[in-house]
């Protein structure tokens, strides 16, 4: 029996090494991977790279797409700073080398005089064999180099950062000797599409896979995703019921990862982890958010048929901001109060011209397009196509296109003819599209060459015709432009025009041309205020010009991240400044009342609490303050002081701050606080103030409060409110 046994093993013991060997020639051989606290070996030249690896200490502070902790990176250090990072020399034993790149700049490198600053250079006998400049925006992907003809020869790697510019900054991690195609290896999965919701298993800081979508042998959907290959952060999802009882075929690239990646992809009626939704710690309560993913800019809000349209900026598969702009899609939410929201399935995906970027919508209520089936009118969708910034597109350019929908909003077509506005020289995104009744026109403002605004005209949505341009520091990013009354006077209006900061002119404007009549105007005095949009197509017998912005405001640990901030109602006022914005949370608020607190002419001492006995943590708070007899007055709201400095004529909230003077001897404020933010109106909306007010689990509680000396509120009301969630 031992003798059976040696010669089984003697015979299979040449099979086995053969076989490892062989192994050992296929396996791949990491070159570096930045785990170490230092380069080690690795030559530093100039000062671009620093004098040691980055580290994440938090994955929601990492570079989405990063293996591991550790990676190298010019971010983060002096914008001006300039050099090299090259390698030891290393023996060639692969047909290819994989590495992950990424860069901050992507607007001028290809075709400028300044292509190769950035790059990742492969070095043979001092000569560049080949070179990598990345092509991608916003997270880390895998890029490579077919090297079988130096194999068994010398090589050092060179990583290049001699750009000087601002924001110029590249970014690589995990360099892999494999024998893996340049192009990677393609695997695929087929499913059938029996239940409504296709879902992801997501493990915040594994590598990005981009995976696509078929149905039919052609392309539907792509995504790129974190995948989860064994412990699951979160699920996220996409709806499918488009395809119910189809095959879809999902297939990916694996340049250095795990075959069985998609292995955990399913269907099913909702996500598969919902049983706590909108339950999270740190979910706002009566500011809409996401179920899942990024939310980000406002885009479309239209008015239509009793419903409010919320749609935003969407990364779906993701925690991330825009560093995934392979994601990004047209999120969309439904209201009948502004108050409670109804998340939809997203309503514009990413094509072959590029992901969906900010935007606008309006109602045709002349069918100008032509979109019009039977009596109902079409809602009209126009949006930046980022040409660049997917696969997809891969050489084109950021145009403009549209999209319509003839069942309330429910389902968008986009138009065979787009772009329907080609690009113009440089980065052009954003449009906001609206009716100008005296030219019975359609007007486009399109944020364009970085520092301008541009104005088009079109009798039809599809031809557009440029009439001017209007360059100032400031109108940056998401224009918006729409008029106002003067102090209510409709045969007084000016226009008001504003860039994604909110920072706004007032002026004039003939369907053709802004005239600016004021400089700069700051708008908001808070931290988490970004990309707001008005509503079109509000009723004539409710005439509110209603504005919503992206909330800015990070969850870190939630599958979920940023929310839209509270709906407020604009108007614009005469002050001793002139003429100014005012900004107050929109009526519907009171749909949330629920417990109610009231005081008159109440007097408060140094170190009194009247508020004390009351629990919550959300509330709408009113208070009329006399500036008598105190310093300082406010409030403390979940550890957060909310200050009016009577001698400095200064309002804060945390580490904002703002000029405020009082009015007929008083400071009135409206403050709104949920969860995660805090919403402050000072002296009916003359100064709006949003701020990130995370909760302290350890400080919470309402406090109002008086230093050195006395002060008389003579209104104080606050109202415990519901959370819009069900």
């Amino acid at each position: 029996m031992k003798e059976r046994i040696l010669l089984i093993f003697i015979v299979a013991l040449p099979i086995f090494v053969g076989s490892l060997l062989a192994q050992n020639k296929s396996s791949p051989i990491v070159i570096e991977d930045f785990e170490g606290d230092s380069f080690g070996d690795w030559q530093v030249v100039g000062n671009a790279f620093g004098d040691r690896p980055k580290r994440i200490e938090n994955w929601w502070d990492a570079i989405p797409g990063v293996l591991g902790k550790g990676y190298v990176s010019s971010e983060g250090e002096e914008d001006s700073a300039t050099g090299t990072l090259t390698s030891p020399p290393f023996i060639i034993k692969r047909k290819a080398i994989h590495f992950l790149v990424y860069s901050e700049e992507i607007f001028f490198l290809h075709g400028s005089k300044q292509y190769g600053n950035l790059a990742v250079q492969l070095l043979i006998d001092g000569e560049v064999v080949r070179m990598t400049v990345p092509r991608r925006f916003h997270a880390f992907f895998w890029e490579g180099w077919d090297v079988s003809e130096f194999i068994g020869k010398s090589a050092r790697i060179r990583i290049v950062d001699n750009d000087k510019r601002s924001w110029a900054h590249i970014s690589v991690d995990h360099f892999v000797q494999n024998n893996v195609p340049v192009e990677g290896i393609q695997y695929e999965r087929k499913i059938k599409i029996d239940k409504p919701v296709l879902n992801f298993p997501v493990k915040e800081g594994n590598v990005r896979h981009f995976v696509q979508l078929f149905v039919d042998n052609k392309p539907v959907r792509g995504m790129d995703v974190a995948l989860a290959t064994d412990k699951i952060d979160y699920w996220v999802f996409t709806d499918v019921s488009p395809w119910l009882g189809k095959e879809m075929t999902i297939r990916t690239r694996q340049y250095y990862g795990n075959p069985d990646v998609l292995d955990k992809i399913t269907v099913a009626d909702e996500i598969i982890d919902s049983d706590d939704l909108y339950h999270e710690p740190l979910r706002s309560q009566f500011h809409f958010s996401s179920k899942r993913g990024f939310v980000g800019d406002a885009n479309g809000l239209v008015y239509y048929d009793g419903e409010y349209h919320l749609f935003y900026q969407h990364n779906p598969f993701g925690w991330d901001h825009s560093r995934n702009d392979y994601n990004k899609s047209w999120g969309h939410a439904v209201s009948t109060d502004l108050v409670h929201w109804i998340e939809l399935p997203d309503a514009i995906y990413p094509d072959s011209l590029g992901p969906i970027y900010s935007g606008s919508a309006v109602v045709d209520e002349l069918n100008t397009t032509g979109f019009q089936i039977g009596t109902e009118k079409p809602i009209i969708a126009m949006f930046t196509s980022a040409g660049g910034r997917n696969p997809w597109s891969e050489g084109k350019l950021f145009t403009q296109s549209i999209a319509y929908s003839n069942d309330r909003g429910r389902t968008f077509k986009k138009f065979k003819g787009n772009p329907v506005l080609e690009n113009l020289e440089y980065i052009n995104r954003d449009p906001r599209i609206f009716w100008y009744e005296p030219d019975k026109r359609w007007v486009l403002v399109l944020h364009f060459n970085e520092r301008a605004m541009a104005f088009f005209t079109s009798k039809d949505l599809k031809s557009w015709e440029y009439k001017s341009q209007l360059e100032v520091e400031r109108l940056v990013d998401c224009p918006e432009l729409f008029s106002l009354p003067v102090d209510g006077d409709r045969t007084n209006q000016r226009w008001v025009l504003y860039g994604g900061s909110g920072y706004y002119y007032i002026g004039k404007f003939d369907g053709k041309e802004y005239k600016p009549e004021t400089g700069e105007i700051k708008y908001n005095y808070g931290n988490c205020f970004y990309a707001s949009q008005t509503f079109s197509n509000i009723p004539a017998d409710d005439g509110r010009r209603i504005q919503i912005a992206w909330g800015t405001i990070p969850t870190p640990g939630m599958p979920f991240n940023h929310i839209m901030l509270f709906p407020v109602e604009l108007t614009l006022r005469s002050t001793n400044e002139g003429l100014r914005l005012f900004a107050n949370p929109v009526k519907e608020i009171k749909n949330l009342y629920s417990e109610k607190y009231e005081w008159t002419d109440v007097k408060i001492l140094p170190g009194q609490n009247i508020l004390s006995n009351i629990k919550g943590e959300l509330f709408d708070i009113e208070a009329e303050f006399v500036c008598e007899g105190s310093r300082e007055f406010g409030f403390v709201i979940n550890g957060i002081p909310i200050v009016y400095n009577v001698q400095k004529n200064l309002l804060t909230g945390g580490e904002n701050k703002a000029p405020l003077t009082p009015e007929s001897g008083k400071i009135r404020m409206c403050i709104l606080v949920d969860r995660v933010s805090i919403e402050l109106y000072a002296n009916d909306g003359r100064i709006y103030m949003p701020i990130r007010a995370y909760s302290n689990k350890n400080n919470k509680g309402l406090k109002v409060f008086s230093k050195d000396g006395p002060v008389l509120i003579s209104k104080l009301k606050i109202f415990k409110l519901e959370s819009i969630w069900k």
